[in-house]
């Protein structure tokens, strides 16, 4: 409860830090973007139906958005993004099929035209309960906040263009747990840990590409490097690539990839996730 307390005070830190006095006087002056999508699949038959098939329904919300207080000699930008989504196939029960809070916020001190010092903080987790479905009955294998990863770090960010922003610094990781404590339970040890804090190298890359002026790519790539083993690297990947049929309607193709050396629930297996949206998408700021 000590070490789940620090984390918190530390992204409040971080947020009082960033919102100090201004010396250039400069007036702060925010800027906002949010975007949500919605997508619907339904599929039913009737009895008289004599090729095969069965009744289907599937929905994935999703909301993007991000804050940005930009000015002569520093920077503010916390972005966030939210989704969820359930499918219903036939007799089964209805599973969840999407589940994301991720969350990041970062202050940096323009101090060079490229090379700036930074400091930044992330969060992610989930809304619902996740299950094994390959087990009868289906087991519960997460929740909300279970697991929740924490990092903090501080380093230099590297802008070469506008299109690709790159940072590595210092960090501290936290893997917090309650009850599914496979997330954080070190297996070398006969205690069972609900958290794990580790210290290491972390490595962002974003890039932010428009293709055309339908078509967008965004990517992210977290490479995170405990100091204890340099060799179990914790990589986190997502990316994206947009199209805007017309003004309500787009297509998103996704894939994300996680890799989490030493964690028993996936015992470090490469996990890749892929994405074919079409639906509705909205832009409110």
């Amino acid at each position: 409860m000590k070490k789940r307390l620090t984390c918190i005070l530390s992204l409040i830190a971080l947020g009082a830090f960033a919102q100090q006095p201004d010396t250039t006087k400069a007036k702060r002056t925010w800027t906002h973007s949010l975007a949500g999508g919605l997508n619907l699949t339904q599929i039913s038959f009737n009895d008289n139906w004599a090729q095969g098939g069965e009744n289907a329904l599937a929905y994935a919300v999703n909301l993007l958005g991000k804050s940005v207080n930009d000015l002569p000699k520093t920077n503010w930008a916390t972005s966030y993004k939210f989704a969820f989504g359930q499918t219903k196939l036939g007799g089964a029960s209805i599973r969840k099929s999407d589940d994301k809070i991720d969350l990041e916020t970062m202050f940096t001190y323009k101090h060079g035209s490229y090379v700036n010092p930074y400091v930044a903080a992330t969060l992610k987790t989930q809304f619902a309960k996740g299950f094994d479905y390959s087990t009868t009955p289906k087991t519960a294998v997460s929740k909300f906040f279970d697991p929740g990863y924490l990092t903090q770090s501080t380093g230099l960010g590297y802008q070469p263009i506008p299109q690709i922003n790159t940072r590595l610094g210092a960090a501290l990781r936290e893997v917090i747990t309650s009850e599914f404590v496979g997330y954080s339970d070190d297996p070398q040890t006969a205690k069972i840990e609900k958290t794990k804090v580790e210290g290491g190298l972390e490595s962002v890359t974003e890039v932010n590409w428009q293709l055309q002026s339908n078509l967008l790519f965004t990517g992210k790539v977290e490479l995170f490097d405990p100091f204890k083993d340099l060799e179990k690297v914790v990589v986190r990947s997502d990316n994206t690539l947009a199209a805007k049929v017309s003004k309500y309607v787009s297509v998103n193709f996704n894939v994300q990839l996680i890799k989490e050396p030493g964690e028993k629930v996936s015992q470090g297996k490469t996990q890749v996730k892929q994405t074919l949206a079409i639906g509705l998408s909205y832009t409110f700021l």
